[in-house]
């Protein structure tokens, strides 16, 4: 599947660079933390996350603070007092492991929720801006997995799409989902002018 990617992906290098056409490429993930929108969502994320934070590292600290107790006082404790502090122990950290695993699970679906939310406008705002100046390519180079190996810093239009974006986004439609792969779509033909 890699190597398809690279053989399209030289493909559409090799017609773009033919053709005299754009290219630019883009860190989109960059590019959505660091508009207005993604801080604002980051920091409201933060802000209903830190309860939880705060219980886990109190958790945390109390299993801390048994363990501390049993190497410190391990010796000469009796083996009934040693098994019961062990499995409470135990009993705590368990515990403070299905509740680490359910704060991230539901912090990744709360970063997927905001990411899908911003990624359409986001779309939207790169479309404009591809049409506007004439690209017809934009890769996004914010995956290590992507197989461009080389973007010269001229082609970047991360902190452009950033700008459009803050600038424009209240008033830019959410672009469709697309299915991966799929070609942009292209700018419905200008309707013909009529006489008055």
């Amino acid at each position: 599947m890699k190597f398809v990617r690279l053989i399209a992906l030289a493909a559409a290098t090799v017609v773009a660079a033919s053709a005299q056409a754009k290219v630019a490429v883009i860190n989109i993930q960059a590019a959505i933390a660091n508009t207005k929108d993604g801080k604002k969502a980051a920091e409201e994320l933060d802000s209903r996350m830190a309860p939880r934070k705060q219980d886990l590292e109190k958790k945390q600290a109390d299993i801390n603070a048994l363990k501390d107790s049993l190497q410190r006082g391990g010796s000469a404790m009796s083996e009934n007092s040693k098994r019961e502090l062990m499995g409470n122990i135990d009993s705590k950290t368990k515990s403070y492991n299905r509740d680490l695993e359910d704060a991230q699970a539901e912090l990744q679906q709360e970063q997927d929720k905001v990411l899908g939310e911003l990624g359409q406008k986001m779309m939207a705002v790169i479309d404009k801006y591809s049409r506007d100046n004439q690209y017809v390519l934009v890769l996004d180079v914010s995956n290590p997995q992507t197989p461009v190996l080389f973007a010269s810093n001229t082609i970047d239009i991360t902190q452009a799409i950033i700008e459009m974006y803050d600038k424009n986004a209240a008033s830019m439609p959410a672009a469709p989902a697309k299915p991966a792969g799929a070609a942009p779509v292209k700018p419905a033909p200008a309707a013909p002018a009529t006489k008055k």
